[in-house]
């Protein structure tokens, strides 16, 4: 436990070369789970977990950990099975998402892996609309599966989607003096997210396309330079940046490597947060980085871009 916790802090220098690492851990039962170590701070025993008012079904309890509370979301409760039992046995996993420190109750913590995003798999399609999975991968001739960490923080503190009509009317005031292109391809490879963001900007009147990963997402940009001129078709990119086969950094130095793409304004979106973003926003020639998810921020970055 140890060596995995001394490492967490030592992974940056993968950002941006198509890799990750993942902590792989156990809920109740043989199945192996797994979570990007850029999102996590710590793993602790779990802490004593005090017992509140009114706390959601899927909150087992609030704990105290170095000078601040958090809340222990049980991971096992959350995507559809019992209880956890033996919690005084059990581990908490300290990640941030979304701009809060969150804590994820599981069985037992095994080791990090480095992979590459391309050994990352989109779920199969029988997993259905409702699955928890957002990834898939093979390690050791064994499944493992990524969870869609975001849907389940949804479902207990569901995001307002509402955007400022302000910024659609400034967009609206300088289509008076040029021309806008009101269709954007975002990518994002939680369902949640991409609907989340595809609410938003369809509320300022734009059309969305979507994609399910980096990969997918070039290929559309690819689909449709072959037809014509792309900014004749879409105004921006928005993309995630942890996503199956292509991660949004790749799919920003890709678009950038692409003389029919390359200047395509790109807005970074990402759950992801660190000193180290904005130097590889910077890097890939992203021209924006926002963190997940606030309407109007992404409202703005999208005016921004357009105006």
């Amino acid at each position: 436990m140890t060596g995995i916790l001394d490492s967490v802090n030592q992974r940056t220098q993968l950002v941006g070369q198509n890799r990750l690492e993942l902590l792989t851990f156990r809920l109740m039962g043989p199945q192996r789970y797994g979570i990007n170590v850029f999102k996590v701070k710590e793993v602790l025993q779990c802490p004593k977990l005090t017992l509140m008012p009114n706390l959601h079904r899927l909150i087992r309890g609030i704990a105290y950990v170095r000078g601040y509370t958090v809340s222990v979301v049980d991971l096992n409760l959350a995507i559809g099975g019992k209880p956890t039992t033996n919690v005084d046995k059990c581990f908490v996993v300290i990640a941030e998402f979304n701009r809060s420190i969150q804590a994820f109750l599981v069985s037992s913590v095994e080791r990090i892996i480095n992979m590459h995003w391309e050994a990352i798999l989109s779920p199969p399609d029988g997993a259905g609309k409702e699955s928890y999975l957002t990834a898939v991968t093979n390690i050791d001739d064994e499944l493992i599966e990524i969870l869609d960490v975001e849907k389940i923080l949804a479902e207990i503190s569901p995001s307002d989607e509402t955007m400022d009509v302000l910024i659609g009317k400034a967009i609206t005031q300088a289509e008076s003096k040029k021309t806008i292109v009101r269709r954007v391809l975002i990518a994002d490879d939680s369902a949640v997210a991409r609907r989340q963001v595809e609410r938003a900007i369809v509320s300022i009147g734009f059309e969305t396309i979507v994609a399910k990963d980096g990969k997918e997402a070039y290929e559309k940009l690819l689909e449709m330079a072959s037809k014509g001129d792309i900014y004749d078709q879409i105004s921006l990119v928005i993309s995630d940046i942890e996503m199956p086969s292509m991660d949004g950094y790749t799919l920003t130095a890709e678009i950038r490597r692409n003389p029919n793409l390359k200047k395509l304004y790109v807005i970074l979106h990402s759950s992801l947060s660190g000193v180290f973003n904005q130097a590889m926003v910077e890097r890939v020639g992203a021209n924006s980085f926002i963190s997940k998810f606030d309407p109007n921020e992404l409202g703005n970055a999208v005016k921004t871009a357009i105006i």
